[in-house]
């Protein structure tokens, strides 16, 4: 079995389209190569969101709060089949319409990516990825924005999606 830094990664542009050039994960980590990847805040029917832990052994931003499942798209893949299995394999959000929230651009010291950004309603179990997800809970949008405040979450969510969900607060 192959180890998650093996996998194939496609390099993205500055335009936020395939350079023609693949790398494994753990060269794009090592040399923070630009790549793209996915996001999607799930939510209830009753307007809640789905806030995540990270586990400590992530390969960006361990052990931070989220409010996005995702992840980096892997060669031959649309952006769209990422964001729907990042969903599936991240939470167990499966069988949901996803709305596209646009593309975005995100780059720091850690990570250099293209997003693409979607939401779901989703009503079902959550089922989590044990390598991915340490702790998870359905929270209004104003604890959400409480827990910004406090706590140490992901900035790529925050710089791409904090605006749409939280109403530029955080």
């Amino acid at each position: 079995m192959s180890s998650p830094g093996d996998e194939l990664v496609p390099l993205y542009d500055a335009a936020g389209q395939p350079s023609g050039e693949v790398v494994t994960r753990r060269e794009m980590r090592e040399r923070n190569l630009r790549h793209a990847a996915t996001a999607v805040i799930v939510r209830n029917s009753a307007g809640q969101v789905y806030v995540h832990r990270r586990t400590d052994t992530k390969d960006v931003f361990p052990g931070r709060y989220d409010f996005a499942a995702g992840g980096v798209l892997q060669v031959g893949e649309e952006p769209h089949d990422a964001a729907v299995r990042e969903a599936a394999e991240e939470l167990g959000v499966k069988g949901v319409e996803l709305t596209s929230l646009g593309e975005g651009d995100y780059a720091d010291d850690h990570t250099d990516y293209h997003a693409f950004c979607f939401t779901c309603v989703y009503d079902g179990p959550i089922t989590w990825q044990p390598e991915e997800v340490a702790w998870g809970a359905w929270v209004t949008v104003e604890e959400l924005r409480a827990m910004v405040r406090t706590e140490s979450f992901v900035p790529d969510s925050i710089a791409l999606l904090g605006e749409h969900l939280l109403g530029g607060t955080g």
